[in-house]
């Protein structure tokens, strides 16, 4: 195999990979409802909080994130043989992430990314990555809001990489990746404005499932009972 149709192999790999909507599997798996029926609507590892369900949440960003690290960390280990070098490795690093924003298996209805962005950082650099999650959390703890934070850390990724790493093949597929991050955030960056961004840990009323439905008389013989009531008594 020569290296063009490996680095495709290897592209198209990851955007497989990344088409996995663990948000959405791993709800099911747990009996919850679909995370795009309630909260943000966004399959991801914040909205699944919103269920409540934390078991589910965890799992959903340990694997979103993996499914970001695992294919660029495959690239980096067995690419050199087939002639893939770091260029490759950000080409299918953004690949899982495009995957993840448009997954085929689920109608090209994906989610915004953020922990599939930072397990691929994590694997392409782990000193961006930890600096880039570091930026996350600070964000988060200071303000509880996990859209902020996301958005404050894809800001950042791109000045952290080019001032301290200097112009890598990596730099156009991180960047690109931080663009569509914040695109994919345009909706809570509104919400920020108008202070009705739900904050980390806030629970979706409909995440429990749908509320079953009552007929609008719900105790259908009290109507009798009254109606007896007032009739007359005979003679």
């Amino acid at each position: 195999m020569n290296g063009f149709a490996a680095a495709a192999v290897a592209v198209i790999g990851a955007y497989l990979a990344g088409s996995l909507s663990f948000a959405v599997i791993v709800s099911r798996g747990f009996g919850l409802a679909d995370p795009r029926s309630y909260g943000s609507g966004n399959p991801g590892a914040t909205n699944v909080l919103r269920s409540g369900h934390r078991a589910a949440a965890a799992l959903t960003l340990a694997f979103d994130a993996l499914k970001g690290f695992v294919p660029v960390l495959a690239v980096q280990a067995f690419g050199p043989r087939f002639g893939l070098g770091e260029g490759s490795a950000a080409a299918v690093a953004l690949a899982a992430f495009a995957g993840h924003l448009w997954p085929v298996f689920f109608r090209f209805q994906g989610g915004k990314g953020v922990a599939t962005a930072a397990g691929a950082l994590l694997a392409l650099n782990p000193w961006l990555g930890a600096a880039t999650l570091l930026t996350w959390v600070i964000v988060a703890a200071f303000f509880r809001y996990s859209s902020l934070a996301s958005i404050a850390a894809a800001v950042f990724a791109p000045f952290y990489q080019l001032l301290i790493w200097g112009l890598t093949p990596a730099l156009p597929a991180i960047a690109a990746m931080c663009v569509l991050l914040l695109w994919r955030h345009q909706g809570n960056i509104r919400k920020l404005v108008a202070g009705t961004e739900s904050r980390i840990g806030t629970k979706a009323s409909a995440a429990a499932g749908p509320t079953p439905r009552h007929p609008v008389n719900q105790h259908p013989d009290r109507p009798r009972a009254r109606a007896r009531g007032h009739q007359k008594k005979g003679p």
